[in-house]
């Protein structure tokens, strides 16, 4: 497995920084998020600075995240998030990026109109020649679980679009091995992980993430699972943490790849 730093487990350090570090620790890929493009555009950078860092960095992008709410939105709102679905899209394939990744919605809605939002950002990942990896989040309100996620994208049945497992919320939200072994393999598109704390969850509080071997992740067992089914590309280490961000970033990066690295399969 290839093994990736996101740029939300350093989120206050700027980004010329994370990747200079990524390569330094030894992390193999980097994930981006549209924050960077947009903290790039607030910063008055020009429109392609976030991928100039990049190239120069030499780190290849594992995944390079949408904006969120798309499912459910209408009006100027939904065709604003449509053109930044887009634009993702074809920056992922700019910096030969293979797949884009974006939350569920927070909030309720319907479920036909939800699949038929995959079907057609779908159509555009497709286009773009990239992959859309999409993930539940276990503070949602409704797709908070995979079991719901897994009946979405199956009613949806786009073949640019897969699931993201992601083990802090399959974990917070109750998942088990068990839930994991009836994945089919085709399903998965991507990977991201950090652990769960064992006791003091917040609701709505997503901040909490710890390196492996800190909380309730069975870590060893999830990744022999995901590597049993055939999954041998990236997995991305996501893992925002204010505690973490007080810290200097390579002594962050630095100790989550050793505890990451501790627990992959011999």
């Amino acid at each position: 497995m290839v093994l990736a730093l996101h740029t939300w487990t350093l989120d206050t350090t700027p980004l010329a920084e994370v990747l200079r570090v990524i390569r330094t620790t030894g992390w193999e890929a980097v994930e981006l998020r549209r924050a960077d493009w947009t903290r790039a555009a607030e910063a008055g950078q020009p429109a392609d600075h976030v991928e100039r860092l990049v190239r120069a960095s030499g780190l290849p992008v594992a995944c390079v995240g949408v904006e969120l709410g798309w499912m459910w939105a209408e009006g100027d709102e939904r065709r604003r998030l449509l053109a930044v679905f887009d634009e993702q899209c074809a920056r992922a394939a700019a910096l030969g990026c293979a797949r884009v990744m974006s939350p569920v919605d927070r909030g309720r809605g319907d479920v036909a109109r939800a699949a038929a939002s995959v079907q057609e950002v779908g159509e555009l990942a497709a286009t773009r020649g990239v992959r859309l990896a999409v993930e539940f989040n276990s503070q949602a309100q409704q797709l908070n679980a995979l079991a719901p996620m897994r009946e979405l994208l199956a009613r949806a049945a786009h073949p640019a679009v897969g699931l993201l497992l992601d083990t802090y919320h399959l974990w917070r939200s109750g998942a088990t091995l068990a839930d994991l072994a009836a994945v089919a393999p085709a399903e998965i598109a991507y990977v991201q992980f950090s652990d769960v704390p064992r006791s003091g969850l917040e609701p709505g509080q997503a901040t909490d993430r710890l390196p492996p071997g800190q909380g309730i992740v069975p870590f060893r067992e999830f990744f022999a699972l995901v590597a049993d089914k055939g999954y041998r590309d990236v997995v991305a280490y996501e893992a925002p943490h204010p505690a973490a961000w007080a810290r200097p970033a390579e002594d962050v990066a630095r100790e989550a790849l050793a505890a990451t690295r501790a627990v992959l399969p011999r």
